[in-house]
């Protein structure tokens, strides 16, 4: 064992051949088996050069001889060292490392099996002076983890640490200071530690300001820092947010104020933003699951010291609910922060009541000020003022809950906006409880009394659980309640917010199960972790206890859990047989065999999201003509909006793959799954989605920088295209040598969806059916907003780079916006006063969308092309052009070639729409060759042609003969 029995004298220098690589410091005041668990990590790491210091404070206890007992049995791999009265026991450990690196391991806290071999390995090829990896920590209590996931991690790790990278500034990794970062799971240069090091790297304070502070002493002494992307720690403990919340902010203030000494006054500005986010907001959270003496106590200690944080450029970031939960917080208004936490947690919740002034919407009365652009309170942006009583979410608190001659007496108050219910129409209203396993099975009961009052609907509800509540005792144990107010013909249902304490009196209630007794015998009230009421069916009394017992016992021995095994097992092998990998090897050796079925079409577009674009167009044309085919469209998720004149089927489906291996015809506009081989007797027309002006294909930089076989694989699916349409001798130069394609494969007919274009330019026709479906009035002009696909594979998320908000704002008394995201992303918009904005993204028929819209904004989206052929306004709002140029690359400079002008910044759009009739002229002569240049074979035909040519044997008529790709087609009319 080797115990130092003098604390205050470092170790001798060892021999250096015996000296370890990395020694880990480990506070040995937290438990012995905490400590056991952290030192076997050390011992266990793939790096042998590894040595634990295990510290103690010089007290006799458990733990201290947990220490010295590790130490015995694995000398030279654990040392034992105690520190002397006063001293900090991480810097004694430092004192007395060995290692020409040091890291630091908090109670339980455990090394990652490779992490010393990781970061020494970073340090030894960097030079670095530290090096920082990854962490975890253990869930909270009622805390979500990802699927899959056992510990959790900050959301701002992830980027930070990407890829390896060494940094010579902060400024360059600003997420290391900015955030908890360097609390865990990094180590530094011994040099650095010692007592006489200027500047001195030393824990001045106890955890978790010590840590806090310790790490940033450190990146800021450290020459040069390494980031790997490698987890090294994990098992940190679980925060608490309230109780550490007067700390952390205390640490912030220091650290703050520490970066601002040595020059970096952006990032103590950062610092203290991230302070808000990290650990005040989740601390406002913590308050929803404290007693009310628990939660005022919590806001005394917190008050005082946040409010110097909450600055205007400290609030500007958030969102108006998070600033609002951060006011009432440093107001020490401990129920009103509670509510804004519940609705952060609830987005869209109105939890106070909201008050107009000035054209403003503020959180509560009282809270207007002259300045309604610095107050945290106003809520305008938000948009609740626009939505009407039976489409808010209104915040109904339980105030009182208890038992009243055997039944379940319940009052609440549900707060009422001011703007909802002006009129005070008369009020019904009733509780339902929904079967939570079973939401088909409610019961209604009536409301006793519902009235108004101030900033409220207050109501009162008794209901006979025992007599009413019929559950069968198995399968709807658990009952939740809402309730359903009706107001002037509108209906707003909303669940009952509630509080342990006020919960607490209802006690228990007696239940009678349609199965016996046995099956349970007791009603509970109880709040659920979402802080919502419910009732559950509970074994209270012996008969029951003793049922349950033997049910308990009977799935839980060893034959039942063999058998949930099974189950489990033959559930997962079914689910394999049905999942695509399964599907496409029976496609490929088993149905590929079948016979065509004469005249069988399948239509597909966008992937089956979108009955749409050209095969719509395609088919639409062939259903005209009275065709002898047997068309077949498949979808994605629902069937609505899809042809009623052809069969359906889902995509991936058995009926979908039978469908393809029979049919004579594949139509689609991007690409059936690659893993389904094109059959023999099948002709396959890709009419594709737009085109090019990003790198497509081969030529794109994530394409060529994959694997042979991923290469091999995106070939194989080209090589079955028979037919692919082009509209200009761009896309021969762009598409076709992308996708290496055979000249012969191209047919420049252009694009089908674009004769209604076409048609609509000549015949000046009036706006399409779907503006009155939208209720545009005909003196509004509508632009027409569609950006492109921003994202990478498997995203789905998207913020939309132009402010929804502000232009309704400005433009909604002459405009209205209709926005269009990509079929690959998922949009939120703000809500916004009625009729301004409208979300068309679901609209199966961009061409439709093109035809109503008077102006196009979009950035580098192909729908550029296809909107210049209406000779119509074209402005490219693109504020990240030159970024996305430089990752995705482009075919063309837009600036220079644009049919419109283009635009950086919104203050730039506005300006150019506000004077729109002035500026278009100038464009017109640039869109005509816009439109020439990109658009040359859309003469208005192009459904007719490609009918012609694909189903030549099904058509009586003579198949006309394409024009060459290299030759314009005749001279459009009209131009």
């Amino acid at each position: 064992m080797t115990t130092d029995p003098r604390p205050d004298r470092p170790v001798a220098a060892p021999d250096p051949a015996d000296a370890p690589d990395l020694s880990c410091v480990v506070p040995a005041d937290a438990g012995p088996q905490a400590l056991r668990a952290t030192a076997a990590s050390v011992v266990g790491q793939t790096l042998r050069h590894t040595e634990a210091v295990l510290v103690d404070p010089g007290r006799d206890s458990a733990t201290t001889r947990a220490a010295a007992a590790l130490a015995e049995r694995h000398p030279g791999r654990v040392r034992h060292v105690t520190a002397g009265r006063g001293a900090d026991l991480r810097d004694t450990g430092a004192d007395h490392a060995r290692g020409t690196w040091v890291t630091f391991l908090g109670p339980g806290e455990r090394l990652q099996k490779d992490a010393a071999r990781n970061l020494l390995d970073a340090a030894h090829r960097t030079g670095a002076d530290l090096v920082a990896g990854t962490w975890t920590r253990l869930p909270a209590p009622g805390e979500k983890l990802p699927r899959g996931a056992e510990q959790a991690e900050p959301a701002w790790q992830r980027p930070l640490h990407a890829r390896t990278r060494t940094v010579g500034s902060l400024t360059e990794a600003p997420g290391l200071v900015v955030h908890d970062a360097l609390v865990t799971g990094f180590c530094v240069r011994r040099a650095l530690l010692a007592a006489d090091a200027r500047p001195a790297v030393r824990h001045e304070a106890p955890p978790p300001v010590g840590d806090l502070l310790f790490g940033v002493r450190a990146a800021l002494a450290a020459r040069t820092l390494t980031l790997i992307p490698n987890t090294v720690t994990t098992h940190r403990a679980a925060p608490d947010p309230a109780a550490e919340a007067p700390a952390r902010i205390a640490a912030a203030t220091r650290a703050a104020a520490l970066l601002a000494r040595h020059g970096h006054p952006g990032l103590a500005a950062a610092r203290q933003r991230a302070l808000l986010t990290d650990h005040v907001l989740p601390c406002a959270a913590a308050l929803l699951r404290m007693d009310r003496e628990a939660r005022t106590r919590t806001a005394e200690q917190v008050a005082p010291l946040l409010a110097p944080h909450l600055t205007a450029d400290a609030l500007a970031p958030l969102t108006p609910v998070a600033r609002a939960c951060l006011r009432l917080l440093a107001d020490g208004d401990a129920d009103g922060a509670r509510d804004a936490a519940y609705a952060l947690a609830n987005p869209g919740t109105v939890v106070s009541p909201l008050t107009e002034h000035a054209g403003r919407v503020h959180w509560r009365p009282g809270a207007e000020t002259p300045e309604s652009g610095s107050d945290p309170l106003d809520v305008t942006e938000l948009g609740l003022q626009y939505r009407p009583f039976s489409q808010l979410r209104l915040l109904n608190t339980v105030t009182r809950a208890t038992r009243t001659q055997g039944r379940l007496l319940l009052v609440g108050r549900i707060v009422l906006p001011s703007h909802a219910l002006p009129d005070r129409p008369e009020l019904s209203a009733t509780l339902v409880l929904t079967c939570r396993d079973q939401p088909g099975r409610r019961l209604t009961l009536p409301v006793d009394d519902i009235r108004y009052a101030k900033d409220a609907l207050v109501w009162r509800a008794c209901a006979d659980l025992t007599r009413l509540l019929g559950a069968r005792g198995v399968g709807d144990r658990v009952w939740d309640p809402a309730l359903t107010v009706t107001a002037g013909g509108e209906t707003l249902t909303t669940p009952l917010f509630a509080e342990p304490e006020t919960v607490k009196p209802a006690g228990a209630l007696r239940a009678r199960p349609r199965l016996g007794r046995l099956t349970g015998d007791t009603w509970q009230p109880y709040v659920t972790a979402h802080h919502r009421l419910a009732v559950c069916l509970l074994a209270r009394r012996r008969p029951a206890r003793a049922a349950e017992k033997l049910l308990h016992y009977a799935t839980h021995f060893r034959p039942a859990r063999a058998l949930r095994r099974r189950l489990a097992a033959v559930a997962a092998r079914r689910k394999r047989l049905a999942g695509q990998a399964v599907k496409a090897r029976v496609y490929r050796t088993l149905l590929l065999r079948l016979p065509v079925r004469k005249g069988q079409v399948v239509y597909e577009a966008h992937m089956g999201k979108q009955y749409g674009d050209s095969p719509r167009a395609v088919h639409e044309e062939a259903v005209r003509r009275g065709l002898p085919l047997r068309p077949v469209w498949s979808y994605a998720e629902r069937p609505d909006g899809f042809p009623a004149d052809a069969r359906l089927v889902r995509r991936w489906s058995w009926p979908y793959l039978w469908a393809l291996a029979r049919a004579q015809y594949w139509v689609d506009n991007q690409g059936f799954p690659h893993a389904l081989d094109k059959p023999g007797h099948t002709t396959y027309l890709q009419t594709w989605h737009g085109s090019a002006y990003k790198r497509m294909g081969f030529d794109e930089a994530r394409v060529r920088t994959q694997n042979d076989p991923q290469r091999r694989r995106l070939q194989r699916a080209v090589d079955r295209f028979d037919h692919f349409l082009i509209r200009a001798p761009h896309d021969a130069d762009t598409l076709g040598r992308a996708y290496r394609l055979d000249p012969a494969k191209l047919l420049p007919t252009g694009y089908p969806r674009n004769d209604r274009l076409v048609a609509a330019r000549e015949e000046r026709a009036p706006r399409p059916p779907l503006a009155a479906a939208l209720g545009i009035p005909e003196d509004r002009a509508v632009v027409l907003y569609a950006p492109t696909f921003r994202g990478g594979p498997g995203q789905k998320d998207a913020g939309l780079p132009l402010d929804v908000r502000r232009f309704a704002e400005e433009f909604g008394s002459s405009h209205v916006l209709l926005v269009r995201s990509h079929y690959m992303e998922r949009t939120a918009l703000p809500a916004t006063a009625p009729g301004t904005v409208h979300d068309v993204s679901g609209h199966h028929d961009v061409s439709e969308l093109l035809c109503l819209a008077d102006v196009l904004v979009t950035d580098y989206s192909s729908i550029m092309f296809d909107y210049a052929l209406l000779d119509r306004p074209l402005v490219h709002f693109a504020p990240d052009l030159d970024a996305y140029n430089a990752e995705r690359g482009s075919y063309f400079d837009l600036r220079e070639r644009a049919g419109g002008p283009v635009v950086d910044t919104q203050d730039e759009l506005h300006e150019l729409l506000a004077r729109l009739d002035e500026a278009d002229p100038h464009w017109r002569e640039a869109r005509a060759r816009f439109a020439e240049e990109f658009g040359a074979y859309d003469t208005g035909r192009a459904a007719a042609a490609v009918v012609d040519t694909l189903f030549a044997a099904h058509t009586p008529r003579r198949r006309p003969k394409p024009c060459p790709a290299g030759e314009r087609p005749a001279e459009r009319t009209g131009r």
